[in-house]
This record gives structure tokens, sequence and C-alpha cells, in this order.
């Protein structure tokens, strides 16, 4: 039936072909007998009409209707169907129009459904291919128009995460890039061969390839988990893939420290061009500088001259940008990349002046929030090792400046205990013979004391809360009174000590007084409450609430509030030991 509508619409259009008058029934009733055959398996008559040279007006102005009914069946790999519409297909191609032909390819990319979006792409890509080097000279636009199109729909896929899943490629990510290479790279070659005459590239077809580089750092790159090539297997694809991509960017023309450097080192904006952060975004940006300096890849074309120092200064921007995020990828991307910056520094050589550009306060911050915020256990981890990685960096005066900064605005008594252990740290170095250090003995050291010595709230402080940091504070003063002799008193700590009793240890004593009282109080009722519900109930019921964080957390029972009460009855002992301890040397001293 099918068969025979469409030789009666053929006869029909013999007619009309000289004047071009198909009406738009005509091209519906091509697109449904076409279908029809299509699916009833009569592609091989289909076949012969398509290629009957009396019909090419015909097949030239209706055949791309036929592309999505064709798509369907070869995606299906039927092997009765597969033969004939893939010959009716590539008569399409050759026959009809690039440009309708270029926009029906396209719209089944984008119809795709998510199951078949990797199947689609790795079948459209020859056709979509033939179809754009038809364009000749004027197909810049329309690569970029693929070419985003595709990125677009491949972004839809979910990135392997480990290698057993890169392997997989259950979703076809892998299948997808490694096809997408084989599809742009006679765009690529053209750029480069035009870069090579005295005449110029092709500044649009080379400004599309750029974008498409771009994109393609920005997805899939910045969430896959890439390995070192040591770690991993040699034909892992999506590091071929960023290989590859690295490469493209060096064959169209694009200097790679430029793009590292570029939001120091920022060029005039080129007439025609993209504006700046279109044509290179930060991310993108970013995760070439991890490409480059992490995975090493294209590190061969990438100058030596520049110095660690440099360099660190030119990858804060991208480290920042990686730790403001939230995302794992994101976030592994940026503590290796600063590790990587830092390793090649010198210790103790980054000087002060580098505190005064933002980027080296806004990093530490972000470093801060994933160290103590971060739900991931392994970047926790590596956060405090790079953060500990940073300091060593810095010269004294520099740490003196970064530990007072870092005091003032961390608001984390584990932030704050961590770097007063590195005020101790420096302290101990500076007072061994021969290393005399201003910036942590006498003058210089007493405000940074004072910073460490301190209760934000006085005798009101939390000291729960608050543990790390007044653990660490005492454990720097117990120090300082046994190392440094009264007689010597390089530290100045002895002439400030009436102070600090005053300051600090006095309202030290009232508040953990006043928290010892309130607690023992609190499980002296506890347990007489305990006794009461004992005889009203056999059950034990739940009295109490716990609130954290201003959340309130499900309700204890007695047992489990006397144990939590217990615990910080106990750390207030451990509190008072060291405070005990010190006031005893002071006593002695005195």
């Amino acid at each position: 039936m099918a068969l025979e509508q469409l030789n009666e619409l053929v006869q029909r259009c013999w007619d009309v072909v000289q004047d071009d008058g198909f009406k738009p029934e005509d091209y519906e009733l091509f697109l449904s007998a076409g279908q029809a055959c299509i699916e009833q398996g009569e592609g091989e008559k289909l076949l012969d009409i398509v290629k009957d040279e009396k019909n090419t007006a015909i097949v030239r102005s209706m055949g791309w209707n036929l592309l999505g009914p064709l798509v369907q069946v070869l995606l299906k790999k039927e092997e009765k169907s597969l033969p004939h519409c893939l010959a009716i297909l590539t008569h399409i191609l050759e026959v009809c129009s690039a440009k309708e032909l270029l926009v029906g390819l396209l719209e089944q990319v984008e119809e795709a459904r998510i199951d078949a979006i990797a199947d689609t792409i790795c079948l459209l890509l020859t056709p979509l291919q033939t179809v754009l080097l038809k364009l000749g000279r004027k197909k810049a636009s329309s690569v970029g128009m693929a070419l985003s199109t595709l990125l677009t729909q491949i972004s839809r896929l979910p990135v392997p995460y480990t290698e057993e899943q890169e392997e997989e490629d259950a979703h076809g990510l892998c299948r997808c890039c490694t096809a997408l290479l084989g599809f742009v790279g006679p765009f690529v070659e053209e750029v480069e061969r035009d870069l090579a005459d005295a005449s110029g590239p092709d500044d649009e077809l080379r400004a599309e390839l750029l974008k498409f580089c771009m994109k393609s750092m920005g997805e899939p790159l910045l969430q896959a988990q890439l390995k070192n090539v040591l770690e991993t297997h040699e034909n892992s694809p999506l590091r071929h893939f960023a290989v590859e991509i690295m490469g493209i960017l060096s064959r169209i023309g694009e200097s790679l420290p430029d793009l590292v450097f570029r939001h120091l080192l920022k060029k005039k904006e080129e007439l025609g061009f993209l504006e700046e952060d279109a044509r290179y975004p930060k991310e993108s940006l970013a995760c070439l500088a991890y490409l480059l300096f992490v995975q090493h890849i294209s590190m061969e074309k990438f100058p030596a001259t520049f110095s660690p120092v440099f360099v660190l200064h030119c990858n804060m921007e991208h480290i920042n940008l990686f730790l403001s995020k939230t995302e794992e990828s994101r976030l592994l991307k940026g503590l290796d990349l600063y590790e990587k910056s830092l390793v090649r520094v010198e210790d103790n050589s980054l000087p002060v002046d580098l505190l005064e550009l933002k980027v080296f306060f806004s990093v530490p911050q972000n470093l801060v929030k994933v160290m103590t915020l971060c739900p991931i256990q392994h970047l926790r981890t590596k956060g405090l090792a790079v953060f500990q990685l940073s300091i060593d960096k810095f010269d004294m005066e520099a740490k003196y400046k970064f530990f007072k900064c870092m005091l003032k605005t961390s608001n984390h008594a584990g932030v704050e205990g961590y770097i007063i252990k590195n005020i101790r740290n420096q302290i101990d170095f500076a007072l061994k013979p021969g290393n005399g250090n201003p910036w942590f003995l006498g003058t210089h050291l007493l405000p940074l004391l004072r910073l460490v010595l301190c209760l934000p709230q006085g005798p009101e402080t939390d000291l729960l809360q608050g543990l790390d940091r007044v653990m660490e504070s005492l454990n720097l003063l117990r120090y300082l009174l046994i190392r440094d002799k009264e007689w010597e008193n390089e530290t100045g700590i002895w002439t400030e000590l009436y102070k600090i009793e005053d300051y600090y240890l006095k309202p030290l004593r009232v508040g953990l007084n006043m928290s010892k009282a309130h607690y023992e109080a609190e499980l002296k009722s506890t347990k007489e409450n305990r006794k009461i519900k004992a005889k009203e109930s056999k059950a034990t019921s739940p009295v109490c609430n716990v609130t954290v964080g201003n959340e309130t957390l499900p309700n204890m029972t007695p047992e489990m509030q006397i144990q939590v009460l217990n615990s910080a009855l106990c750390t207030f002992d451990l509190i008072e030991s060291v405070l005990v301890r010190i006031e005893e040397i002071v006593e002695v001293k005195a």
C-alpha cells in the first residue's frame, strides 16, 4: 500500500518538477509513504525508486525528509533492512541539499533518547562530516553548530568514575569522544594547512574549533577522573581524548602559556571574535591548567623558562575557581593543581608581598571550607595536607602574617588549633641555636600570642566547641614557660605573663569552673529523673532533645544523655589538667 502511494506521488510530481511546485501535502505524503516502506521492509524497492534517475529532482527536494525513518531503522541494526537503508542514506547524502541535510541530521541528534544518544551520534558523525565538507569554505558556522549540538548531547551522558566504568563504557561516552576526534580531524587539518600558508587561516573556522576545545574542557573533561599515565592503562579513552584536545589547541595556533596565564596577560580582543568569556571560559582554562601541570599532557610544548613562583601565581585563579565549587571532580582537580604548583616551589621562599594579592587570601579560605565542610573524607584529608604544604612554602614574615590572618578569619576551632600548632613549631625552630628569627621571637611574637591566648566570649566561651583551639593554646603556653628560661626571655613570654594571667588564665579558670558546675548539675538531675521514670514505667522513654547547628537531633534516652554529660566532664578534666600544670609552673617560677 505504501509503495503504491509512493509510486503515485512520484508519477504526479513529474509534472511539477520543472516548476518546483511541490505542495506541503506532497512532502507529507512522501514522508509517510517512504517511512511506511522502510518500516515494512520494502527498503529494496524504495532504493530502486530513490536511485532512478528520473526521480532525481524529486529526491533532491524531498529526500532529506527520510532521514528520521532511516535513522530509526539503522539504530535497530536489523540485518535484513540494514544494507538497503544504508544505500538509501548514502544516495540521499549525494543528491540532497547540504544545508537541508545538515538541519535534518542535527535534528536526529537533538531528538535522540538518552539511551540512544551514543548510538545515534556514532551513526551520524560520518554523514555529518560528509555534508559539512560539501559546503566548502563557507562551512565555519555550520561546523560550529554541529559541534555544539554534538557536545551538548554528549554532556548528557554520565562520565565514568572508575577505570572499570571507563572500560565498560555502559553509556557510550568514551565511544562518542573517540568518534568525535575522527569527525573533527579534517577541519583541524584545514586550519593547520592554512596556518602554514602565507594567506593565513580561516579565522571563523579556527574560532569554532577553539570553542569546541574549550567546551570539551568543560564537558566531559572537567568531570573526568583522569589518572596519571603511569597509574592507568595506556588505552584510556578519556585520557586519549584530553591529549588530542590539547594537541588540537596547538595545531590551530593557540599558545598554551597564553591560555594558562590569560587572566594575568590578557590580550586586546581581536575584531570579529567572540567575547572574552565566551571564547575562553574560566572553568575550561582551569581544566587546561590541570591537564598541563597535573596530568603533564602537552607539557613538552610548554616553555621551561617560567619560574615556579610565577606558575603558582598564575595557577591560583584556576585553583580558587576549582575550590569554590562543591563537586568532587572539581575539588579534587583544585587540590591536585595546588599541590603540584606548590611542590615545585622551594620551602620558605614565597615572599610576603604575595599575601597582598586577593587570590592568596581567597584560596586558603576556600581550602578551609573543603577541610571542614566537605562530606568526602579523602578530600578533607588531602585538603589538610595541601594546607600544610602551602604554609611550608611561605617565608617567615609571610608565615607570621598568614597565621594572624587565619586566626582572625577562619572561625573554626579545629583550623585555629592547627594554626596554633604551626606557630609552636615556628617558635621551636626559632629558639634553636643559629636559627634566630625576629618574627617568632620577642616583640613581633607577642601580638601573635595575644591572638592565640584569648577567649572570644570571656568566661562564657563554649569550651567544648572551642576545644581544639583551647587545648593547643594551653599546650603552646606550657611549652613556652618550660622551654624559654625566664632569664633569657627570648620570646618575651615572661614580661607578658602577668597580662596573660589577667586576660586569659583567670577567665579560663572561671569559665571552666562554671562549665563543670553546670554539667555536674545536669548529670545529677538526669540521674535523679531516670530513677523517677524507672519507677513510673519499666520502659525507658526519651526525655530530652539535643540541638546541633540549629538542627534538632532525635530524642536521647537518659542513658545516652548521661554518656554525653560524662564525656563533657572528661573533656573539662583534660583542659583542667593542662591549666593546673601551667599554674604550677607560674607559681614555682614566681
